[in-house]
């Protein structure tokens, strides 16, 4: 490939970088892009870039990582497109600071800088950052924790923090394969069935169906998992759950829950999952149950300030947050969060709309929420909240009504899963583009007539 360059014999040089494409690994991706920039070669360092952003986690367990040269590092953990919790870019910092800490230990303000402290969940900015002694003897590392802090404790100066520090990351062109779980025949019966869509080849396929009739279902994914919660089996409401494992293919059983519980909210949070309400067929619930992966057990965290049965629940900033739902007698347009590390419940600002049976899903630091039901109308409507005004805004209606519909984000874009328009349950789907406001639809699914659990599993296998 040296001697293509100076030789100026493109097509030799192009295949030689395809040739290194093929062989890129979390321990020799970084060493492949120096090689690509000292030979000028842009479309193997955008190639090396390009895998270092979706598999930053593995990378930043090579040797090449922890011998970058701190330009080298700052140059990676400052970019927006990183495919990675901001805890983990923050531990792989501190593991190269570490690696020479007499030495680095200087770099630490400016590394910290670049990582955005003020997106760490409050409870592992207290656990894990202000526990490090290199922070706790900086006087300048000490400044940007407490700028983190405040920005958790005092919302009003949120503005004053610099924004490239507030900036969520996102990936967009790491892909996941969208499961549509559970769910409805267009004759309104419980299903197992389960469809994948492929946002590649823009077509569904079926997968492994449950072991259970499963409709109004919480589905969460966690560690590349996918998790199915409760439901409706056409008869009584369910505990129990399922996991389904994509690399074998297969559903196991997990835990079952404390309480039964259908048209449930699910969200995964800093390794483990809430699920928060639903209706236990007599009631709507308030309750709220912590799922952990790891261990298969529960336990019961604070309940919600309201009673909420098909209401949406998505994680933003360290927060769950759950939406609308109702209680059995109101609609809501109430919206609260919780805040894991005091286990408390705290209201904010309400939707512009009344909705239950509504889509909820978290993108590039937002919430969106989407369709529903208003007691009178089924919705079209769409709203956005900034957590960093309080405020919610309209962006463009979805082109048709959709109540117990399925949102998903995957590919910095939002995916709409059948529900309800009043007449009939939907089996098609329509996709948000936030660049340009629009909603265009894709291909419907095959086997499903709404009410679907959505999940995404990313496409990361090395």
């Amino acid at each position: 490939m040296v001697g293509a360059s100076f030789l100026q014999l493109s097509k030799v040089r192009d295949a030689c970088a395809d040739f290194l494409k093929s062989r890129f690994h979390p321990q020799n991706v970084l060493g492949i892009r120096h090689f690509a920039d000292t030979l000028g070669c842009s479309q193997l360092m955008t190639s090396a870039d390009r895998y270092i952003h979706q598999y930053f986690s593995k990378v930043a367990t090579s040797d090449e990582f922890l011998a970058l040269k701190f330009e080298e590092l700052i140059d990676i953990v400052r970019r927006d497109e990183l495919n990675d919790s901001e805890e983990r870019i923050f531990e792989a910092c501190m593991k190269w600071v570490k690696v020479d800490q007499e030495t680095r230990s200087a770099y630490l303000p400016n590394i910290l800088a670049n990582v955005r402290l003020p997106l760490l969940p409050p409870q592992f900015l207290a656990d894990n950052v202000a526990t490090e002694e290199l922070i706790r003897t900086s006087h300048k590392c000490r400044d940007l924790l407490d700028e983190a802090r405040d920005f958790h404790l005092m919302p009003e100066r949120r503005a004053l923090v610099s924004a490239c520090r507030t900036r969520p990351r996102c990936c967009d062109y790491v892909v996941g394969q969208i499961y549509a779980v559970g769910g409805l025949t267009k004759n309104g019966e419980s299903v197992s069935t389960v469809e994948i869509y492929d946002p590649i080849t823009k077509e569904w396929k079926m997968g492994e169906a449950m072991s259970m009739l499963r409709s109004r279902v919480g589905v969460a994914v966690m560690d590349g998992k996918l998790y199915a919660f409760g439901g409706f089996n056409g008869t009584e409401r369910l505990s129990t759950v399922e996991v389904y494992d994509p690399m074998q293919k297969k559903w196991s059983q997990g835990k079952a829950m404390r309480c039964k519980r259908s048209a449930v909210g699910v969200a995964g949070l800093d390794d483990l999952v809430y699920v928060c309400g639903g209706y236990d067929g007599v009631t709507s619930l308030s309750t709220v149950e912590c799922y952990s992966p790891k261990t298969d057990s529960w336990t019961t965290v604070a309940p919600m300030m309201k009673y909420r049965s098909a209401g949406g629940v998505a994680p933003l900033g360290g927060y769950v947050y759950a939406l609308g739902g109702h209680d059995g007698l109101s609609i809501f347009d109430s919206v609260e969060r919780y805040d894991v590390a005091n286990n408390t419940w705290t209201k904010v600002r309400s939707m512009l709309s009344r909705r239950c049976r509504l889509g909820v899903a978290t993108l590039n630091g937002k919430l969106y929420a989407c369709g529903g039901y208003d007691g009178s109308c089924f919705l079209r409507s769409v709203e956005v909240y900034t957590p960093e005004n309080d405020q919610w805004q309209l962006i463009a209606p979805m082109n048709v009504k959709r109540s117990r519909v399925a949102l998903a984000a995957n590919m910095g874009k939002l995916w709409a899963i059948g529900g309800y328009d009043g007449e009939s349950n939907l089996s098609t789907v329509e996709v948000y583009d936030p660049k340009t406001d629009t909603w265009t639809f894709v291909a419907p699914m095959r086997h499903h007539g709404g009410g679907v659990g959505a999940g995404v599993i990313p496409n990361v296998v090395i």
